[in-house]
């Protein structure tokens, strides 16, 4: 039933410690765990029990599985029965465990989210508009005259925003710890570790757009032209598996795609490295991606 559905992706049947960690890595929504017995127990008319455990660290995107489901209890399941042994009350009893979430507080998921749209703005916006500044001025021809390497001008640049981008995490993180109560769960080594590789993603960025715009309105325009998809396919303000496959695809492509699902798997799930490096390698070679575009173009530029 739910395979035919066209609404759930069913990835299929797994122990309880393995559907355990799907859960911990994010790569499925819900486990849905039916007792033994239980289509003799559902023809009986006795409202089998069927325990839901739900990955609550998106509640939109849980709601609305959930709801689903009920429906299906209510109507697929109860359709299936004999008119004759159909019973008055519900064909099954839908227990839900919300996990990582158990209230459903949209602050969980929104908060972490913000700390990534938030970097991805201010990173890339301040790095490319600064840098194109500086050409505009004239102030960058004086590279010309030293024996400066085009990696070392864009480290250059990119170290300072750094710190800027880290006290932009603090400032987060304590808001969302003493305003929003949004629990920090895993380990601080490991989130600060990826939160560092995406602020490099987005200077990178920064630094690639500022070496192919010529003035500050383009780097402005291409930074906007970058940040809008990033958070409109990134699962930050839709359900990411609720978005038609093309979307996802792109999606995949964006830093943000994976740092939103880091962070939220650190402060909410406490996830250690080993549910991290499914989402911190993109991150690596989105890095190492932009840099090695940004380089050759920041070359040309300095020719």
């Amino acid at each position: 039933t739910l395979r035919n559905s066209d609404y759930f992706d069913v990835r299929g049947s797994v122990d309880a410690r393995e559907a355990d960690r799907l859960l911990e890595r994010g790569d499925v929504l819900f486990v849905v765990s039916f007792p033994p017995g239980f289509h003799r127990d559902l023809v009986r008319g006795r409202s089998p029990t069927v325990l839901v455990e739900a990955d609550a660290t998106d509640p939109m995107a849980t709601a609305g599985a959930i709801s689903v489901l009920n429906k299906l209890g209510a109507e697929v399941f109860a359709a299936d029965l004999p008119g004759l042994e159909r019973p008055p009350a519900a064909a099954i009893d839908l227990r839900v465990q919300r996990r990582y979430n158990p209230e459903g507080i949209t602050a969980y998921n929104i908060v972490p989210g913000l700390m990534g749209v938030i970097l991805t703005m201010t990173m890339i916006m301040m790095t490319a508009l600064a840098v194109t500044r500086e050409v505009e001025r004239g102030t960058m021809e004086n590279l010309l005259a030293t024996p400066v390497r085009p990696l070392e001008v864009m480290l250059g640049k990119i170290l300072p925003y750094v710190l800027i981008g880290f006290v932009q995490v603090a400032v987060i993180l304590i808001a969302a710890r003493l305003l929003f109560d949004v629990p920090f769960v895993g380990p601080a080594g490991w989130l600060f570790l990826g939160i560092l590789v995406f602020i490099a993603a987005n200077l990178s960025v920064g630094i690639t757009i500022s070496s192919v715009a010529r003035n500050q309105t383009q780097a402005m325009q291409m930074t906007f032209f970058f940040f809008l998809p990033s958070m409109l396919l990134s699962g930050f303000m839709f359900p990411f598996r609720g978005m038609p496959g093309w979307a996802q695809h792109i999606g995949e492509l964006l830093p943000l795609t994976h740092f939103i699902r880091l962070i939220r798997g650190i402060m909410l799930k406490g996830n250690s490295v080993i549910e991290m490096w499914p989402h911190l390698w993109p991150l690596l070679l989105f890095l190492c991606t932009m840099l090695f575009v940004g380089v050759l173009r920041f070359r040309k530029t300095l020719d």
